[in-house]
């Protein structure tokens, strides 16, 4: 049996993301990193992966942000320290779009909209469907590329949406990825 410790990494890592993440964690009875949100990112890859090792159980949302960085910022440095870590299994990552001066965008999988809907193309930060297929353009989604991840979901502005995702609605856009990417890993199935 593995002691791999098994996580979803979120690249948005705000005051709505706190809250939106801390509670879609308690909601699907897994376990948040509070610590590792920021905007910039604060907390180093090392610090963050003792941080995952000391929850109790999984799944570990971890939160990662660049707050509009050109490049490689410190919440990209992390969240590929974690990522490529050996004692993390990485289910999947939530990408969250972002609108700054200096766009950056990875590939993606699927996103889901601010109604909750599936969809093949890209969203903005207000979870409207955009006119790339499998593309978002976010501030912490350079290196996302590099990585060898079993699902990268695709979301708007986390807790925010219009308010569609706020955290006192339960931070359903948030939820629904969440949900998907243990659905996609089999997580719940595992042992």
């Amino acid at each position: 049996m593995s002691n791999r410790r098994r996580v979803i990494l979120i690249t948005d890592g705000d005051d709505y993301a706190l809250r939106a993440v801390e509670q879609v964690a308690k909601d699907i009875g897994g376990r948040c990193i509070s610590n590792s949100h920021g905007n910039p990112s604060t907390l180093p890859g090392p610090t963050l992966v003792k941080l995952i090792k000391k929850t109790p159980h999984d799944p570990v949302l971890v939160m990662f942000d660049d707050s509009g960085i050109v490049g490689e910022g410190a919440g990209e440095s992390a969240l590929k320290y974690v990522a490529l870590h050996e004692d993390i299994e990485v289910l999947g990552i939530i990408a969250v779009a972002a609108r700054s001066r200096h766009e950056e965008w990875a590939r993606i999988d699927v996103s889901i909209d601010r109604d909750g809907k599936l969809t093949s193309f890209g969203v903005d930060k207000f979870g409207i469907p955009e006119l790339e297929i499998g593309r978002i353009n976010g501030d912490t989604v350079y290196c996302l590329d590099e990585l060898k991840v079993p699902i990268i979901v695709g979301i708007g502005d986390i807790g925010k949406m219009a308010r569609r995702d706020s955290f006192k609605l339960g931070s359903p856009i948030t939820r629904k990825a969440v949900e998907l990417i243990l659905e996609r890993s089999s997580f719940h199935g595992k042992k």
